[in-house]
């Protein structure tokens, strides 16, 4: 019994060293990096991931919106999966058309995070759940928060996500003249030819489903991640790996579920300036349904979860690098 007794108190001391520990690593983190510094940090994080994974995502584009650009009459024949996409793509266009677009999607980031960090504290404020809040009304909050931190972001940067689309989606195909040709020669090209033909709503095609998609995605994580936590607190290994765990799930039903969405927005985006178009996202889904099969909303998703999965070295490598210049700081201070 005294040995239960010493074993149980040593338990509890570890669990109470290992959370000063993680106090302790925290406090660290914020005294050595500066807000400025975690905003490059980040920034320089996020660009290196994207441009690493930047191969997975034209592939996936090309996958999602094949069939809007063979009725546009620039493909002559539908993908036929991942690697007839990469193979195609490779042999007619070389090796860097695989970061097409990449250079957008890097400088995303800035502007985004900066909209981000302005809505931050105001929605702490607002939106702070307390133990006396129902699981209904947390739940409600969370939502409420996740979709007012994402949706102004996701609506002054539409046009940039939509000019990544149209650049990673344009495949080369014969011209007037015969020669290989492109629509587009770069994003002020999107831009102008875009404003042109469509007006400020054709670099907005897509954004109500986008919207939906969010609210979807987030939605889901969150029951998901909710729901099974309670189950988290009674798993008795390394409560790191449950964690991870637990977000990984979410994560996942979260994208697959929510995917659908995401293909639908991306055919509308391909409308603008052609001349097929959709009275609205139920009328797109609906026309890929009927001529393409349900699972065409699908298409790319076997590549985009590959991608996540590639993406690991380079978020590990970031953190590692982050916790050896804390470290360095430390030992010069």
């Amino acid at each position: 019994m005294a040995d239960e007794g010493e074993g149980s108190d040593r338990s509890k001391g570890n669990d109470f060293i290992r959370r000063d520990a993680r106090k302790v690593e925290s406090s660290v983190e914020e005294t050595v990096i500066s807000p400025t510094l975690s905003f490059v940090f980040g920034g320089v994080g996020a660009m290196l991931y994207v441009s690493y994974v930047a191969p997975f995502d034209r592939v996936k584009l090309l996958l999602q919106c094949h069939p809007e650009i063979m009725k546009s009459g620039r493909l002559s024949e539908p993908y036929r999966g991942i690697i007839d996409c990469t193979s195609r793509i490779y042999r007619t266009e070389g090796g860097r058309s695989f970061w097409r677009g990449n250079l957008i999607a890097c400088i995303k980031y800035f502007p985004e995070q900066l909209i981000n960090f302005t809505l931050k504290d105001f929605l702490a404020r607002g939106m702070k759940t307390s133990r006396d809040d129902s699981t209904a009304v947390r739940f409600t909050k969370s939502v409420s928060a996740g979709a007012l931190a994402t949706f102004p972001p996701a609506l002054m940067l539409y046009s940039l996500n939509f000019c990544r689309t149209r650049l990673a989606a344009d495949v080369l195909h014969a011209g007037p003249d015969g020669n290989p040709a492109r629509q587009f020669r770069g994003i002020y090209d999107v831009y102008r030819k875009t404003l042109r033909s469509d007006g400020i709503v054709g670099l907005h095609r897509g954004f109500m489903v986008s919207c939906l998609g969010l609210i979807v995605y987030r939605g889901m994580y969150l029951g998901l991640y909710d729901t099974f936590t309670p189950v988290l607190l009674n798993y008795e290994g390394p409560r790191i790996l449950g964690s991870f765990a637990l977000g990984f799930v979410s994560t996942l039903v979260a994208g697959i579920v929510s995917y659908p969405l995401d293909t639908i927005m991306r055919r509308m985006m391909m409308t603008s300036g052609e001349q097929t178009t959709y009275t609205g996202w139920i009328d797109c889904a609906r026309y890929a349904i009927r001529n393409d099969g349900f699972l065409s909303l699908y298409n790319g998703l076997l590549v985009s979860l590959v991608k996540g999965f590639a993406g690991i070295p380079i978020l590990v490598g970031y953190e590692g690098f982050k916790r050896y210049y804390i470290l360095s700081r430390l030992h010069k201070d």
